[in-house]
């Protein structure tokens, strides 16, 4: 019986089939898909989880409300921390259980570090000249600014110039240049640099020798001041003149533990020459290396070893103009020279402009190779960089100019002329100046500075490469994670070209946004060395540590075990340091935060954001159940309305079979029997088709996913025709055959065909209810999968991990999404089909008495528009449901395009019911009103 009623209805039959397969064989083999993706996406978590540290310890206060609020460390906020975190804290916490690595860093300051920039000039002399004066005049460019550099010049000369390094020892005074001239010896390059005030000059007039107190340049207004600023460099030779430009760096110096520093980063292996610190080296009291006297009676300091990095952690370009002067007689430029009076000759001079000249800051900072170039009477500390919401970013607040006071020297309280041009730009941050005491050679000091101790040298032992540092994963590395500057961009078109269409990188201001990572490194056995020897006590003295960053033993991811062993060591170090404040920061990643700064810059920063692999993780989960069960719903909603479908066009031959005794629970085998012939047919064909695909799609195991297609196939269509078949065994045998007729109430007009197709939707609303559930759960899993992959990104938002994460996870999520709306569509058309042909009679009454076949199309179409409306609309909001249900607190500015989401949905649904609704349309055309009409 139930192979002879499938022969009969072959093609009702096989559309069941057809759908059994396409749902049996797309679950199956998206749902491994989604597997293989989640799988993926996890193995991607779990691999680039790890950062550099696992656990970040700050001082109490350090976080800011910005931080708080969005679960984020900010980018480079070391730079603005300077102690905090006392050393006895920094104990405890090392020897606590589970800790592998306690590595601290103790910020102390901003030192002075001068080299100087080299510009070749040959090309620009003239060669026939014996001697000639250029003048550079160079422009720096850094940061979100250019800045007037001081005038520069270059002095050639054929006649040998010799350093007098005797009258230097016995006088002490800099820069003794004699050239040895036809006329005389003249101490050219001196007056012009170290005596500007023009007033050495003998009873007779004559040119005087330099004195051991000369009266030395007059105080420069500001320490900005380019004529103070301004030199002469005097060479000898023939065809080949170096201008040289003096510059100064501020660079950070910061106290480490080498060997945990070493264990966290692999500092030792970043080394490029000299050596690697050790735990042995601290402060030791010795003659000063650079005094060049007796040893017996040498001056002693307490000397402390540093490494230098080998390139500027600032960056900086110089562009100038060269001009030649007419200096006129060459032969009387040595005696001008070597005048009191050289400085206003040079500065007066006319210049003929003859080229362009230029040169990187970086080149110059590699050439600072001694330790007489650093300075530590004078250093700087500086505050954070405040910010503000502005709705669509952050805003950095800025600040007015610095104090003239902090500018001022250690030692004669005048404005300093080495502090770099930068720091007259916008100021970000504070910038606190602290002086030294004045007790050189004695190891404790008188008054003032009682009790004190003296400035210390700086010895250095080696220098260091950032980029040889070991690298972490670049999806989850956190800040400070290898002394490398934070990352930023332009955040639109007209901020990059602002930006050259280059990264911004910190400059030399020590105000400014960007504060350059540590540069120079000592031991934490040195920081007193220079915290004691401060004129005024600071708080650094008692609590110098600015960070401590932890890696937690028996780490490997972010499973479960892991978590607990870091939240163990976190819940640690606040029971021992309750005051501190301790971030988990293993499974972050970078989250860029789009920054407002002065003059319309918006740039683009990353951040870190705390946890982010966790919410990946969690996520996913969420994303794949959902997927699981919205696919598997319209699955079986499509089967349902296809085998109730089925039922109901066999009424009649149900309602015949029950008046010539057919049971009840007959019936009921009967239709699950068809159902199940039909599926175990559609399974078959499905687990071929799905060995096929799962090859060609490269799905892992695919001769077990598709052995698992014939018993879903199976599942499906018995579970689908469970309902039909049960409302088919409680008809009376007369009902089936006969249906009964149901009361009307008041008949009203329908004055258009579109008022029809909606009276014709009303008038069955179970059935209009059915075909409009279906396409709403299809729409509701398109907004829905659509919108969680949407979530799942703002969940991450920005993050590098979580890009990586909805990259790999988007091809399943579209593809059942789209399995989804089409299944719901063809659910919908099928009731519309379904409802045609149970009106036939009624179209072919309307059709004889007048109606255009065209007319009848419109009606069978708006029939389906509206359905499909009801569906869209009821999916959307059913899919936005969902979305906010699953994504609060995650959604954030993401709501309009949500709603997009949902939007496109609805259209889609409406263009796929619209669109297959040609079929049913065209066979209105083959209507045969007569002898439907002679039927009835």
């Amino acid at each position: 019986m139930i192979l002879s009623q499938l022969r009969r209805r072959r093609a009702r039959a096989l559309a069941l089939a057809a759908g059994i397969l396409v749902a049996a064989t797309s679950f199956t083999l998206l749902t491994s898909a989604v597997t293989t993706s989640r799988a993926q996406t996890t193995g991607l978590v779990q691999r680039n989880a790890r950062s550099a540290y696992d656990v970040l310890v700050r001082p109490p206060g350090t976080d800011t409300a910005v931080e708080r609020r969005h679960g984020l460390v900010q980018a480079n906020f070391l730079s603005g921390v300077f102690g905090g975190i006392t050393l006895d804290q920094y104990r405890r916490i090392k020897d606590l259980a589970g800790v592998e690595v306690a590595a601290p860093v103790a910020n102390v300051g901003y030192l002075m570090v001068h080299a100087t920039l080299r510009i070749d000039v040959s090309r620009f002399l003239d060669g026939k000249a014996p001697a000639q004066l250029l003048r550079v005049k160079p422009t720096l460019t850094a940061g979100l600014g250019s800045y007037p550099v001081a005038d520069q010049y270059v002095y050639l000369t054929h006649n040998p110039i010799v350093s007098r390094d005797d009258l230097l020892e016995d006088t002490g005074l800099l820069g003794l240049e004699q050239e040895k001239a036809k006329r005389g010896d003249y101490y050219v390059c001196w007056y012009y640099n170290y005596d500007k005030s023009d007033t050495a000059q003998g009873t007779d007039g004559t040119t005087l020798t330099p004195q051991a107190e000369p009266p030395y340049n007059p105080a420069p207004a500001s320490p900005f001041d380019t004529d103070a600023r301004s030199r002469l460099s005097c060479q000898s030779g023939k065809g080949k003149a170096v201008a040289e430009v003096p510059v100064s760096f501020p660079v950070l110096l910061s106290a480490i533990d080498p060997a945990a520093e070493d264990r966290l980063v692999g500092l030792g292996a970043a080394v490029t020459s000299g050596r690697m610190l050790t735990a042995k080296d601290r402060p030791v009291w010795g003659p000063d290396p650079f005094d060049k006297g007796p040893v017996a009676q040498r001056q002693h300091d307490y000397q402390v070893p540093i490494m230098l990095s080998s390139h500027t952690l600032t960056a900086g370009r110089v562009k100038a103009t060269v001009q030649r002067l007419d200096a006129g007689d060459p032969a009387a430029l040595p005696a001008k020279l070597g005048s009191p009076a050289a400085h206003a000759f040079v500065k007066g001079l006319h210049g003929t402009t003859v080229g362009k000249v230029a040169g990187d800051l970086d080149r110059a900072f590699r050439s600072a190779s001694s330790s007489v170039s650093f300075q530590a009477g004078n250093y700087w500390t500086v505050g954070p960089v405040a910010y503000r919401d502005t709705g669509d970013g952050l805003a950095a607040r800025t600040r007015s100019a610095q104090s003239a006071d902090v500018w001022q020297d250690n030692f004669d309280h005048r404005p300093r002329t080495d502090i770099p041009e930068e720091n007259a730009g916008t100021q970000f941050r504070t910038v606190t100046g602290l002086t030294g005491t004045d007790c050189m050679g004695n190891k404790s000091c008188g008054s003032p500075d009682s009790g004190r101790a003296p400035i210390p040298m700086l010895r250095l032992v080696g220098r260091y490469d950032t980029g040889k540092l070991r690298g972490f994963s670049a999806l989850s590395k956190v800040p400070l994670e290898t002394y490398q500057s934070p990352e930023v961009t332009g955040a639109d078109a007209a901020s990059r070209r602002a930006l050259g269409n280059q990264p911004l990188r910190p400059d030399r201001n020590l105000g400014g946004y960007l504060g350059a990572p540590p540069t120079l490194l000592t031991t934490l056995d040195s920081v007193s060395a220079f915290t004691h020897s401060r004129h005024k006590p600071t708080a650094q003295e008692k609590a110098p540590v600015s960070a401590i960053r932890i890696r937690v033993a028996g780490v490997t991811g972010v499973d479960a075990t892991s978590r607990a062993r870091v939240n163990a060591v976190a819940a640690q170090i606040h029971s021992a340091c309750p005051k501190l404040h301790v971030e988990v920061t293993v499974g972050s990643s970078p989250a860029p935060q789009t920054v407002a700064l002065p003059s319309g810059i918006r740039i683009s920063e990353n951040w870190a954001a705390k946890g982010v692999a966790l919410r990946i993780l969690r996520a996913v989960d969420t994303k794949s159940a959902a997927l699981f069960v919205l696919v598997l719903v319209v699955c079986g909603l499509f089967l349902g309305q296809a085998a109730l479908a089925s039922v109901r066009s066999r009424r009649a031959e149900i309602g015949t079979l029950r008046c010539v005794g057919w049971s009840a629970p007959e019936i009921l085998r009967l239709i699950l029997g068809e159902l199940a012939v039909i599926g175990l047919g559609a399974g078959a064909l499905g687990s071929l088709l799905a060995f096929v695909l799962g090859g060609l799609l490269d799905v892992p195991h695919a001769a077990l996913k598709a052995v698992l297609v014939l018993p879903v196939a199976l599942l499906l269509a018995l579970v689908a025709g469970l309902v039909p078949a049960w409302r088919a065994t409680r008809l009376g045998p007369l009902d089936a055959v006969v249906p009964p007729v149901t009361a009307t109430g008041r008949a009203r007009a329908v004055r258009s065909v579109a008022g029809l197709a909606m009276r014709n939707l009303l008038r069955v609303r179970g059935r209009t209810a059915l075909g409009a559930t279906g396409l709403a759960l299809g729409v509701g899993a398109f907004t829905v999968l659509l919108s969680v992959t949407l979530a799942f990104r703002g969940e991450v938002a920005g993050s590098l991990l979580g890009n990586a994460v909805v990259a790999r996870a988007r091809t399943a999520d579209y593809l059942s999404a789209v399995l989804s709306l089409l299944l719901g569509a063809a659910g919908a058309v099928d009731v519309l089909v379904l409802s045609q042909r149970e009106r036939a009679a009624d179209l072919a009454v309307l059709h004889a008495t007048g109606w255009t076949k065209r007319e009848l199309a419109r009606l069978t179409f708006y029939e389906g528009l509206g359905l499909a409306l009801l569906g869209g609309l009821a999916g959307a909001v059913f899919g936005l449901a969902g979305v906010l249900a699953l994504g609060r607190g995650v959604l954030d500015g993401r709501l309009p395009a949500l709603a997009g989401a949902a939007l496109l949905a609805v259209l889609a649904a409406v263009a796929l019911v619209c669109g297959a609704l040609a079929v049913p349309i065209r066979a209105l055309s083959r209507i045969a009103p007569a002898q439907l009409l002679a039927a009835e």
